[in-house]
């Protein structure tokens, strides 16, 4: 190791490769890793000891102490992008125009809505627009208009009766 530290010796690393690269697939693979994964992870340990290899300080750690401890942060590193959600297809840009048959249905069907809450009683109408553009509960609305909950209750079930049935 120490050769490939200090001289990028190839021939060093080739007989580093040689001994710890079944010794790393092997070890990942006990560790739950498949064969394949091991694989491309052995390899990538090797890769790191050759790029990285004038950060090993023998004072610290052996050479296989070194090399494990990169290999089982490597196999960590691998489980994290495999658990990591892909990104959903997000639509980029505008949005597709609607089909012209939906958007004719939907303007027909606001027109017979509007049209069925115009015959409706103005007193039932009224609660329907509180309760339904205006947001408010039906509590709130009793207390606004000062009329009693259940009548706020009955009043509104009346109207929706009557606007399902228009809209029929």
């Amino acid at each position: 190791m120490v050769r490939v530290r200090d001289h990028r010796d190839r021939a060093a690393f080739a007989e580093l490769f040689t001994h710890f690269a079944p010794r790393i697939k092997g070890f990942l693979i006990k560790s739950g890793a498949d064969a394949t994964m091991a694989e491309e992870c052995a390899q990538e340990v090797l890769t790191t000891l050759w790029n990285k290899a004038g950060q090993f300080d023998p004072t610290r750690a052996s050479v296989a102490t070194w090399i494990f401890t990169i290999a089982r942060n490597r196999r960590i590193d691998m489980l994290r992008r495999q658990r990591r959600p892909e990104p959903e297809d997000l639509p980029w840009g505008p949005e597709p125009e609607p089909d012209q048959a939906d958007v004719i249905a939907l303007q027909q069907e606001s027109e017979n809505l509007s049209a069925a809450l115009a015959k409706l009683p103005d007193a039932q109408r009224d609660l329907i627009e509180k309760a339904y553009f205006g947001d408010l509960s039906q509590s709130e609305i009793a207390r606004i208009t000062g009329l009693p909950l259940g009548t706020i209750k009955s009043r509104i079930r009346l109207a929706l009766d009557r606007l399902r049935h228009a809209m029929q």
